[in-house]
């Protein structure tokens, strides 16, 4: 019997051996050594032999203790810090010294700014581009996927990780502008942004650690991911929720992907204090915002505000401000609605048409009582707007 599986069993032993010899091989020729030899020889070329004594050799990693992380990015990312090695190819090529000025390696790592999977030593695995890694390398590749004319705008994303209470990051152009997209458009009026602003829509403080699984990618034309899920949604808002509330702001593709950027960059991380800049971990409202904000959420015109009404028309009287702007301002609706309809206002809301029709039937959903509610805060705003010219044209006079 032996001797029939003596074959067998040479085979097998032969095959253990030869497996236990490639893990060895494969332990003592790590896929980093092959770059170290290479930056070597690149580094006797440009300056002498005696430089090329000094590389590294051996595993390279850098620990953030503070922040919990360890990269071994620089195992082949050799020429980081080095003088002279802005042409070389990668992985040998110096990193922009400005940014490692303010940001030096022993103490951000590269994961933090670049993404990646700081724990590899081989490639795909080191740059994230692996199934079920949530946190790839935010290189050109990326912006090339995408075809965004800034190949390097998601890098933005993992800048705003520790800026994002700031209001203007120096060169996070595409950021910058998200942010001042959301103050514009008065975002926060219907979303809670920063544990900050209305309730009307979702709370998007740690909108960017939602499951991309979450979102339907039936309609998109591009890549199913929740970067153009988000893209398409600001630019066609209820093609993607049907439900939805949100108005069309007629953002275009460069203003709707900036805004992507930054909800993509707000996620729940637990961060050392050292790396927010001047250690600032809330955002932090001028005087004129917080008024803003209060008087629509608490002011006479906080109805207009948590019936929707606002985020199509303004009543400037009663302090409450439309980012849209797309219908006329209801602070003069009681003179408007016998002009265009030769109607009372209280006739009108009680039995609209047209457009109203449809909003009043489908959309804002106001019983009878509500709508001599609104009739009656109109009337108040009316008579204010009507003071608030009088004044100005005396201040004039």
């Amino acid at each position: 019997m032996f001797s029939k599986d003596r074959p067998l069993l040479w085979a097998f032993s032969f095959l253990a051996l030869a497996v236990c010899a490639w893990v060895i091989w494969s332990d003592a020729h790590p896929a980093y050594s092959d770059y170290q030899a290479q930056f070597r020889a690149l580094i006797e070329e440009r300056f002498g032999p005696e430089r090329a004594l000094a590389t590294p050799v051996g595993l390279r990693q850098v620990w953030v203790e503070s922040a919990g992380r360890v990269d071994r990015c620089t195992s082949c990312h050799l020429g980081l810090t080095w003088e002279g090695l802005g042409d070389a190819p990668q992985p040998f090529a110096s990193h922009p010294a400005d940014y490692l000025e303010t940001h030096p390696v022993e103490e951000f790592g590269c994961t933090a700014c670049h993404g990646g999977q700081g724990f590899a030593t081989r490639l795909p695995e080191a740059h994230g581009w692996v199934e079920h890694w949530g946190d790839p390398l935010l290189d050109s590749k990326l912006g090339q996927d995408y075809r965004m004319q800034d190949e390097w705008a998601f890098l933005e994303i993992k800048c705003n990780t520790c800026h994002r209470y700031q209001r203007q990051t120096e060169g996070a152009e595409h950021i910058n502008r998200g942010k001042q997209l959301v103050r514009d458009k008065g975002c926060r009026a219907c979303h809670v942004i920063n544990k900050r602003g209305g309730s009307i829509g979702p709370d998007l403080t740690y909108v960017g650690d939602k499951p991309p699984e979450n979102y339907d990618y039936s309609r998109l034309t591009t890549i199913p991911s929740f970067f153009s899920w988000q893209v398409a949604h600001l630019q066609k808002p209820k093609s993607y929720s049907p439900d939805t509330v949100m108005p069309d702001f007629g953002f275009n593709t460069e203003e709707a992907r900036s805004i992507g950027l930054l909800l993509m960059s707000w996620r729940d991380l637990d961060l050392p204090l050292a790396m927010y800049p001047g250690g600032v971990i809330r955002d932090i409202p001028t005087e004129e915002e917080l008024e803003r904000e209060r008087m629509m959420r608490e002011g006479e015109g906080r109805f207009f505000v948590e019936n929707t009404c606002f985020i199509c028309h303004d009543v400037s009287s009663l302090g409450v401000e439309s980012a849209t702007k797309i219908g006329p301002d209801l602070a003069l609706a009681v003179e408007d609605a016998p002009k265009r309809f030769g109607r009372t206002l209280e006739s009108f809301l009680l039995n609209p048409t047209g457009t109203m029709q449809v909003v009043l039937s489908k959309q804002i959903e106001l019983s009878r009582q509500e709508r001599l509610e609104a009739v009656r805060l109109l009337e108040i705003a009316y008579e204010k707007y009507k003071a608030q010219q009088a004044q100005e044209q005396a201040a004039e006079n």
